[in-house]
């Protein structure tokens, strides 16, 4: 599945942390069922890639991607554990090839105008914004869309629901990502329900 359809499957990619991977079947299904499809598990934990086969093999509603690839070797752990895209904070020559070479779906993280123009000449021109907040957020993405006008922005960083719907209805916008859904604590307590509600709040926003 290319970027842009990828994209366009709900208005919102949850950024998960997953400390278990006993969870990642429950979890994966709360959200599912709340209208979310588009799971982003993020490479940060011990458990994240069994977490991601688990959810691949047992929940066949869910696209699951990887989060926070920063290298060849990360990317390919990734795909040997099933997942179907993959999202970096950055982008560098090692990591562009690595994608093209698997021709795995790669959304690049950049956080200038600079940094967006050298991931076009990689060949990406669907990109993360990160850490959209910090770095301008709905100024800056304003600001690209005169300049760069062909490029297509998945902002993430500091954006909850309420920011969410002014990302949104950014022509330039095609997704927003976030945390929000998948509370730590909601994790912790297994409140499957609470992250099921958070995730049809989230598929209710409008683009």
């Amino acid at each position: 599945m290319d970027a842009l359809t990828l994209l366009r499957q709900g208005p919102v990619v949850p950024v998960i942390v997953v400390n278990d991977a006993a969870v990642a079947v429950d979890l994966a299904r709360a959200l599912v069922d709340g209208g979310i499809r588009v799971l982003e598990v993020t490479l940060r934990t011990k458990a994240a890639l069994a977490a991601m086969r688990r959810m691949r093999d047992e929940v066949p509603d869910a696209i699951v991607g990887a989060g926070t690839l920063r290298n060849r070797a990360q990317l390919e752990a990734a795909i040997d554990a099933g997942a179907q895209f993959g999202v970096s904070p950055g982008l560098t020559p090692e990591l562009a090839s690595a994608a093209r070479n698997s021709q795995m779906t790669l959304i690049p993280g950049v956080a200038t105008p600079s940094e967006a123009m050298r991931a076009q000449d990689e060949g990406f021109d669907i990109l993360k914004l990160f850490p959209a907040e910090a770095v301008g957020g709905i100024k800056l993405l304003k600001s690209l869309a005169g300049p760069l006008p062909d490029l297509r922005f998945c902002p993430t960083g500091g954006i909850d629901l309420v920011k969410a719907s002014d990302y949104l209805a950014l022509p330039n916008v095609l997704a927003v990502g976030g945390s929000w859904l998948t509370p730590d604590d909601a994790i912790a307590n297994r409140d499957w329900a609470r992250i099921t509600e958070l995730a049809r709040q989230a598929s209710g926003l409008t683009r």
